[in-house]
């Protein structure tokens, strides 16, 4: 009853509207199981390889026609036949039958779907939900949300060099009551930006994406919504920033709108005095992925008490975690599946962050569907940290629902906070 019959593969839509792929994997029982695949836009060097056809007469170039033909030719010949139990097994024939380091030939996209429609797959065969599937037993720890509503960077056109100005309502008994809380902060926050004729235009991610002055005033607001919504800053909502900062690096200075030209001691210094001033308990990608040594000298100076989190340095890739982990890089790492490409790895690498002490953020991306995955993920790996948008747009909002669900059916063996 668990072998894999048939993969069936086909292009669907992101959020943003653009092409992205759905895999289902039919077992010999008839369980189905189903996933869509993400997509990011502001992406790291080091990423797997997102395949896509660069046929300009066909969405842009962005179709994934290719990708689709990989799973229709390649992948489905060889995994039929394969019991949909045996995770490890499944992803290590795909990257065997891909050959590249970074899926380029088949396609981290249509790996990954089928991946995870195979771990999909086998939580319906076995009737249990896809997080106890995942992680056992002992997956009972919801994770604590970092909620981004103010958007710049490259997920807005506006003026704000910081990508991602976040929430983070960790000081509640309940994700029930955190989520709660973060939707409170953000329908007050709309109404500052109302009444101050600011844009409430919102990004990819579902945040608010107004010209302001400088980042220091997105902060400030984030700060007086939390307070008009009846809640303390630092003890129950804390901020969280992605500076995404390649994005404002080039010919080894950071660029940031309104300040002179930076090397690393200065942007690091510029980041002291925020988090200062303001509850900054986490900062994303402070510098850019190959600023190694801007690194090395942040992470010194913050790691004690603030979360230096690695993303486009790290990848979800184990060995570049490790990397890290020998060179003292960060203290902290985002999670993004699309980023390696399969479930056992994106396993391994939060595994070996755990194991070192290291945080970890299940994250979604910018370009997103209504599939609910990662809200599974993140209890099966015992909690940590979830970023998925604002509670705005449904494809966000089916991850904040789908984490309600699983906080109901766990009752009282459910554990939330950090």
């Amino acid at each position: 009853m668990d072998i894999i019959d048939d993969i069936i593969v086909r292009e669907i839509f992101d959020s943003r509207g653009q092409p992205t792929l759905q895999a289902d994997v039919v077992l010999s029982s008839g369980v189905k199981g189903s996933a869509k695949v993400p997509s990011g836009a502001s992406t790291g060097k080091k990423e797997a390889c997102e395949l896509r056809d660069g046929d300009p007469k066909r969405f842009h170039g962005k179709g994934v026609q290719k990708a689709a033909q990989s799973v229709e030719n390649i992948i489905k010949p060889e995994l039929c036949g394969f019991s949909v139990l045996d995770q490890q097994a499944i992803d290590s024939t795909m990257i065997e039958l891909d050959g590249t380091h970074n899926k380029s030939n088949l396609g981290a996209n249509a790996i990954l779907a089928v991946s995870l429609a195979c771990a999909s797959a086998a939580s319906e065969l076995l009737e249990i939900p896809l997080y106890q599937y995942l992680g056992g037993i002992q997956a009972n720890r919801l994770p604590v949300p970092m909620l981004n509503i103010i958007n710049g960077g490259q997920h807005a056109k506006n003026n704000l060099d910081i990508q991602e100005f976040m929430l983070v309502p960790h000081g509640f008994d309940s994700f029930k009551e955190a989520i709660r809380a973060g939707s409170e902060v953000y329908h007050s926050l709309k109404n500052i930006l109302n009444s101050r004729n600011l844009s409430t235009s919102i990004g990819d991610e579902g945040g608010f994406a107004p010209d302001l002055p400088s980042n220091a005033t997105a902060i400030e607001l984030l700060l007086e919504a939390i307070e008009k919504a009846g809640y303390q800053a630092k003890k129950q909502i804390s901020i969280a920033l992605d500076c995404a900062a390649s994005s404002f690096y080039k010919d080894h200075t950071y660029h940031l709108n309104g300040e002179k030209p930076m090397n690393s001691n200065d942007l690091i210094a510029y980041y002291r005095t925020l988090t200062e001033k303001y509850p900054i308990l986490s900062i994303e990608d402070p510098l850019d992925e190959e600023d190694y040594s801007g690194w090395i000298e942040m992470t010194k100076q913050f790691a004690k008490d603030t979360m230096i989190v690695g993303d486009d340095i790290f990848v979800t890739n184990l060995e570049h975690l490790k990397k890290g982990i020998s060179n003292h890089i960060a203290n902290s790492i985002l999670i993004k599946v699309n980023q390696i490409g399969t479930l056992s790895e994106t396993i391994q690498t939060i595994h070996h962050a755990q194991q070192n002490n290291y945080k970890y953020i299940i994250s979604h991306r910018s370009g997103e569907t209504e599939d609910t995955f990662i809200a599974d993920l993140a209890v099966a790996m015992q909690g940590g940290f979830i970023k998925t948008g604002a509670l705005a747009r449904s494809e966000r909002l089916a991850k904040y629902n789908r984490l309600l669900e699983i906080e109901e059916e766990l009752g009282a063996w459910g554990k939330f906070g950090i």
